[in-house]
């Protein structure tokens, strides 16, 4: 049976996932492109041969002719939509975050648990990512001994808006670290310090996080969303034997005038344009035999990301450490 997929967005992240449904998932139609603005919906599903294009996301997701929904809309209609899809009993793939509310993140959870299975997959496609599958092979193999810390940094060429915040740089730019820091150490978050430089001449100054978790470890964040050179996304885990950590992604190095020279990406999109396709095969893959995927996040991970998050609001705020605290894991999500 061919599987038929509705993405809900048409930005650059709906369009990018419209595209992999048509080129890279064999078994899925590209069924319904949804948006508000109604000329963009009908712009990508005519160019990628979608069956029809919709300006009403919950009629989409109630429709017939549609098994999936990929919701790629604004952040604040994730947790909705996603509720819709489940009450819809369709599978549902959210990209981050589930919500930036962890009240809201746990209404969510109450929705699935109540359908008695899961349906939605939060696309934290840096679990797909090459680098992170290695660093935790790395540390589950025993090659570089008991994880002691884990370094991140996070850079952007500017801030995406004009109204973005320091604040904003935790809870929409660090979730991805978050999750993938949970991901790749097996542990939880128990406490954050949030920081930020006194003099900087950017519009919103760089923010740094140290993270402490359950099991002793330490992970640092530095996110930059204004950093000016070009997107930069590199991270290293230390153990107690060694350490793994990534590698620059540069395909070419042109040597000209006395000097070499590599360059950067304008965004993420090329950096992680495979972990998103193996995302993607994932999701339909979930569809198609009810087994949730291995390395996906689910609602669970999603509220934790939120959690963190709003404790290092708080710490940048007072200028301390705080306690991030979690619900107990519910069995559902184990």
């Amino acid at each position: 049976m061919v599987t038929r997929i509705a993405i809900i967005g048409a930005g650059v992240m709906g369009k990018d996932h419209a595209k992999i449904v048509v080129e890279d998932l064999p078994g899925a139609t590209l069924q319904v492109v949804c948006d508000l603005d109604a000329e963009r919906a009908r712009l990508v599903a005519d160019s990628l041969g979608a069956a029809d294009a919709s300006t009403d996301a919950l009629a989409v997701i109630g429709r017939r002719d549609v098994d999936a929904v990929i919701v790629a809309s604004p952040d604040s209609t994730h947790a909705s939509l996603s509720k819709a899809c489940v009450s819809a009993g369709k599978y549902v793939l959210c990209e981050k975050p589930l919500s930036q509310s962890s009240a809201e993140c746990l209404d969510v959870m109450e929705t699935e648990k109540t359908a008695g299975r899961k349906f939605i997959l939060l696309g934290f496609m840096r679990r797909y990512d090459r680098t992170y599958t290695e660093m935790r092979m790395a540390l589950n193999n025993g090659t570089i001994g008991r994880a002691l810390m884990m370094h991140n940094f996070h850079r952007n060429v500017a801030i995406p808006t004009s109204d973005f915040t320091s604040m904003m740089a935790i809870t929409n730019s660090a979730p991805h670290e978050f999750d993938i820091v949970r991901y790749v150490l097996g542990s939880e978050c128990s406490s954050i310090s949030a920081f930020r430089p006194r003099r900087s001449d950017a519009v919103v100054a760089p923010v740094f996080l140290v993270v402490e978790t359950d099991t002793g470890q330490i992970a640092t964040i530095e996110i930059n969303n204004s950093a000016g050179y070009g997107y930069d996304v590199r991270a290293e885990l230390v153990g107690e034997k060694g350490s793994v950590a990534s590698n620059d992604l540069a395909y070419t190095r042109t040597n000209l005038n006395l000097s070499s020279r590599t360059r950067y990406d304008s965004d993420w999109r090329s950096r992680y344009a495979e972990a998103y396709r193996c995302q993607d095969q994932a999701f339909l893959k979930f569809v198609e035999t009810g087994q949730f995927p291995e390395l996906g996040s689910n609602c669970w991970d999603g509220y934790c990301t939120a959690v963190i998050a709003e404790a290092g609001v708080k710490s940048l705020k007072a200028g301390q450490k705080v306690s991030i605290e979690l619900i107990a894991r519910p069995e559902f999500y184990s």
